[in-house]
């Protein structure tokens, strides 16, 4: 437990945030050599992250598993042994160029399917909540929620000289309610609520 706790200070600060402040430092100062540096350490560091949620799941059991994350993280920070340019130049480049193409066509085609499929399940998300609403609006009657009272006071407000939107938009939605659904429901051209 302590070394899950020390592993994960040591990647959070000497992982991330030293690095997050070099790589500000580097844009800053527009110098094209550190920049290029700070990148290929953050597609490692991005690509170490990645692994590290698999293996920490299945390999923490492992003798000195964390101690071996802390001084892998420092290897990659190191100016001396330069771990992540070493990892980049050796590994990630040449496989990334030999296959751009199929990596670039499967985000592509990622993305279409994503957006398709967030259409579809938007429109059918609609369509469900609106069926919702329309069926829980037909089995309520206006004085079950109390919207005949609300009305009542509007339309003593609008006889006094004080219409507001709200409470003609509430109006108007109460009398559609109660015409259209409450009293055609029960076969009726008045409601009981209705006060002369």
């Amino acid at each position: 437990m302590v070394s899950w706790i020390i592993s994960r200070l040591v990647v959070l600060i000497f992982g991330t945030l030293y690095p997050a402040y070099y790589s500000y430092k580097a844009v800053k100062s527009k110098d094209i050599k550190e920049y290029v540096k700070w990148m290929m350490y953050w597609i490692i560091f991005a690509l170490f992250t990645t692994a590290e949620t698999f293996t920490d799941i299945f390999l923490c059991w492992f003798p000195f598993y964390y101690e071996l994350k802390i001084a892998f993280v420092a290897w990659l920070l190191s100016p001396y042994t330069k771990g992540s340019s070493l990892l980049y130049r050796k590994f990630v480049h040449p496989t990334l160029s030999s296959k751009e193409k199929e990596i670039d066509d499967c985000l592509v085609q990622a993305k279409d399917r994503s957006y398709d499929a967030l259409v579809h399940f938007g429109k059918r998300g609609l369509n469900v909540a609106a069926t919702a609403a329309v069926m829980a609006a037909s089995k309520v009657t206006p004085c079950q929620l109390g919207l005949w009272s609300g009305f009542s006071i509007s339309l003593g407000k609008l006889r006094k000289g004080e219409p507001t939107f709200k409470g003609v938009v509430h109006r108007s939605l109460s009398y559609f309610i109660y015409t259209c659904i409450w009293t055609r429901k029960e076969g009726r051209d008045r409601g009981p609520c209705l006060r002369d």
